[in-house]
């Protein structure tokens, strides 16, 4: 008996050496993928703009900190930041109670809705504000009120981006808290906002925290929603960065900039990975099934009337005028106009922008999908060490480093051999993957987590090699987080605009970029028919994130 039982325990250790060799290798491919087309490109952008023939110009980022009209660039963007982020908790966590605490009809239908803004590309929905608040917008047309180049117009736009941040991150645990435990606290003579206050709030506090320090990641590094709604009075560093590289030449400034906002970007994520580890240990959590009611008194009804005429007004009425913008002209004139090239702003037809977007996304996908699966099969166990949570750490820096730096950086860094691939279609698609494949590691890494290690390791003693335990034992698990991981890497990959506006070819413009191109020409015909495209792209956005709801099951997470 005793020798069997060392025998297992032999094999078990085995088992668990060859899995952790196992996950080793599975680092190299997506370590190589972001050493390649991400660390290159932004490293050899900032290299070109602080190295010349006599050294380093080091000096060069006190002088470009200190400027007046840089400092000014970068107040705005932490101020609006800030305030995005704090109207966006403000507006949102309402709403993350009730979908966690209240059973109504058409609570999963109107989540999926909810979800539909972050999808967006950052194009589309500049485009639905503009539509909204712009020069002949509905507010225009109405009451003869303007909104677009203000502030307002910017903390708005964020707010419709990131509102469903806060509500499915908050919302989901708070719909996992045991309320018998706020109602103890009301029983032993609490009023109900101390009981909140005391129980419940401490247990959100690292949820609340988590998602506020997405927002303000997200709206820091905002690009396509300044850029559109601000015009030429704000400018965050993204903005800021596009413009020195692009319009200014400076690749010195841009360089700078650059440095500033990863250094900012790695302080936020240092400060988010706590957050997420506090919030996976720290509490107890109960079925989210037994948590949620249909609403009691006339307080919880009036709370769930003002949480649902808050989504129609602020996420529903943008998206609904940028559609009924796009049906102005008569007989579909504007959608028509897509099938026309003018040999003005394109060299092709507005409407072969659709099939390109389509044909780069799948191309992305799969490789977020290769990517992103390797990275969070490698992430798996969660008592890593330093060297993984490092690795983890480097998965989500393409979400917060400035995308115009990575666009930019492949034309520097990827035009000679061995990979001189300017005039390659695959660029754009590699560069979309880069902001996919976090996405990818988000949604399938607590599932892969969830699933029990006694069954690899079983299989393991049986003698099953790393790559047949992963096949029968983790896939058939995890096949439908796949899918919903590989929907999300679709649409955000469909609507990246920051990289895919320096690499995309004239002749294969993406629909982000053609959007863009339209908006910034002058005319009624170039401004319907961009938001014909912007409709076109909303459509097949919130179709994906329709499909994702349907599969989506509660251990898969909330992003």
């Amino acid at each position: 008996m005793d020798l069997a039982r060392t025998e297992v325990a032999a094999a078990r250790g085995r088992g668990r050496a060859r899995a952790g060799a196992a996950r080793l290798g599975l680092t190299a491919l997506p370590v190589a993928f972001f050493a390649v087309f991400f660390a290159w490109p932004v490293a050899a952008i900032v290299a070109r703009g602080l190295r010349t023939d006599t050294g380093w110009q080091l000096g060069r980022i006190a002088d470009v900190v200190t400027q007046p009209d840089i400092r000014h660039v970068l107040w705005f963007t932490t101020w609006q930041a800030l305030a995005s982020t704090a109207l966006t908790l403000l507006l949102a966590l309402p709403a993350a109670y009730v979908f966690a605490r209240f059973r109504f009809p058409g609570r999963n239908v109107l989540r999926a809705v909810v979800t539909v803004p972050f999808v967006l590309p950052t194009v589309v929905v500049g485009s639905a504000f503009l539509a909204l608040v712009g020069r002949g917008g509905l507010l225009d047309d109405l009451w003869g009120v303007r909104l677009d180049t203000t502030v307002w117009a910017i903390l708005l736009a964020h707010v419709f981006f990131n509102y469903a941040v806060v509500v499915r991150t908050v919302g989901g645990l708070w719909a996992q808290l045991d309320p018998r435990q706020e109602q103890a606290a009301r029983m032993l003579g609490a009023r109900p906002f101390t009981a909140w206050r005391t129980v419940t709030l401490p247990a959100l506090a690292p949820a609340v925290a988590a998602a506020a320090l997405m927002v303000f990641l997200f709206t820091f590094t905002s690009f396509g929603v300044v850029q559109i709604l601000g015009g030429p009075t704000f400018s965050t560093l993204e903005v800021e960065i596009y413009r020195q590289t692009s319009e200014i030449f400076d690749l010195s400034t841009a360089a700078v900039l650059t440095l500033v906002q990863f250094l900012a970007v790695a302080v936020i994520l240092a400060v988010h990975a706590w957050t997420v580890r506090r919030r996976e240990t720290a509490l107890r959590l109960v079925d989210p099934a037994t948590t949620a009611r249909r609403p009691r008194g006339a307080g919880q009804w009036a709370l769930l009337t003002g949480v649902l005429a808050t989504i129609a007004v602020l996420l529903l009425l943008p998206l609904a005028v940028l559609v009924q913008r796009s049906l102005d002209a008569p007989d579909f004139a504007y959608y028509r106009a897509l099938t026309d090239a003018d040999g003005g702003t394109f060299l092709v037809a507005p409407l072969h922008a659709v099939w390109t977007s389509l044909e780069y996304a799948v191309a992305a996908t799969a490789v977020a999908l290769l990517v992103g699966g390797l990275a969070a099969a490698a992430l798996t166990r969660r008592n890593t060490g330093r060297l993984m949570r490092g690795f983890d750490a480097l998965l989500m820096l393409p979400l917060g480093v400035s995308a115009v730096t990575v666009g930019f950086g492949f034309l520097i860094a990827l035009d000679r051999p061995p990979l001189d691939l300017r005039d390659s279609w695959l660029l754009v698609p590699l560069a979309q993957a880069l902001v996919g494949a976090p996405f990818v590691v988000r949604t399938m890494l607590p599932v892969l987590r969830a699933v029990d290690g006694r069954l690899r390791e079983a299989a393991a003693v049986l003698g099953a090699s790393p790559w047949r335990v992963w096949r029968e034992v983790d896939l058939p698990l995890v096949r439908r987080a796949l899918l919903i991981a590989a929907g999300f890497a679709f649409a955000v990959s469909l609507g990246e605009f920051g990289a895919t506006v320096f690499i995309a070819r004239p002749d294969n413009p993406t629909l982000p970029v053609a959007v863009a191109r339209l908006l910034s020409r002058p005319g009624d015909l170039n401004y319907g028919q961009a938001m014909a495209l912007s409709t076109i792209l909303m459509l097949v956005c919130a179709v994906s994130l329709l499909v994702l709801e349907r599969l989506r099951t509660d251990r898969t997470g909330e992003f």
